[in-house]
């Protein structure tokens, strides 16, 4: 059965290849970029390399939490229903990391508009829908005050912070959804993958993308994951794991949450 999945940052590395195994699958893709020239790009790409499926273009900056909801605005108005949502998007290194709202870019795009995201998108998504995050096998205690913006970071604990707090709300939101709801989880889609992200960071060309791709589709669509709400998939080691002891910590997951929707509230009210 073909299913629709959006993936956010869906215009290169890991999303993108990702939507081409799942296009190629025959599934209905909806793509995400910063632009929309970028997203047309990888539309014909996709469809250049034999995609079959259905594709939708949608442009959002994801630093903009208003852009978010316009972002989720727009799907509501095409679709009743999601299959699947792939939380893909994400930054590491950025010249300057501090949004105009004072919020560390990090945490804007990696942790707070894919929450958004989530939870306006959530009258579309049903009992057998699946939202799965981008997490990391790079996972770091959470600073809440880092979180919302009185802290500054290096890039690297930024974005271990980030992930962990990702995985964090992944968790919170699985158990608050219950057994009738849509099955959260967190993918680490494996290490030093080579993306723009990692050669950027590392100068090194990293992994085979496909490692990362092949498992978020499986992720999507397989049987496996069908009742993995709540956990955690390690792509390093091919099977599902315990993340950083702090996402094991119903409270400390309870508490990030609140921080995520109280700074959200501050923006858009």
């Amino acid at each position: 059965m073909t299913k629709t999945i959006l993936i956010t940052g869906s215009t290169d590395g890991i999303g993108l290849a990702t939507a081409k195994v799942l296009a190629a699958e025959n599934h209905t893709v909806l793509l995400h970029g910063r632009s929309e020239p970028k997203v047309v790009s990888a539309e014909q790409q996709i469809r250049a390399e034999g995609g079959t499926g259905r594709l939708e273009r949608y442009h959002a900056d994801l630093s903009d939490l208003g852009d978010v909801v316009a972002f989720a605005e727009s799907v509501k108005a095409n679709h009743e229903t999601l299959d699947v949502l792939i939380n893909n998007a994400g930054v590491f290194r950025l010249s300057n990391p501090v949004a105009a709202n004072g919020l560390d870019l990090r945490f804007l795009v990696n942790t707070i508009a894919p929450y958004l995201l989530t939870r306006r998108l959530m009258p579309l998504l049903g009992e057998s829908s699946r939202v799965i995050n981008l997490s990391s096998a790079a996972q770091a205690p959470v600073d809440p005050d880092a979180l919302v913006g009185k802290v500054s970071l290096d890039q690297g604990e930024a974005y271990a912070q980030s992930k962990l707090a990702l995985t964090m709300w992944s968790n919170h939101l699985a158990r608050e959804l219950g057994e009738n709801g849509s099955a959260v989880i967190a993918v680490n889609p494996g290490s030093f993958l080579g993306t723009k992200m990692v050669k950027e960071a590392y100068g090194s060309d990293g992994h085979d993308i496909s490692v990362g791709a092949n498992i978020l589709a499986k992720a999507a669509t397989s049987a496996e994951f069908a009742d993995a709400s709540g956990r955690y998939f390690d792509n390093d080691s091919g099977r599902f794991a315990n993340p950083h002891p702090d996402a094991m910590d119903e409270r400390k997951n309870a508490a990030i949450t609140d921080s995520i929707e109280a700074t959200i509230a501050t923006i858009i009210g």
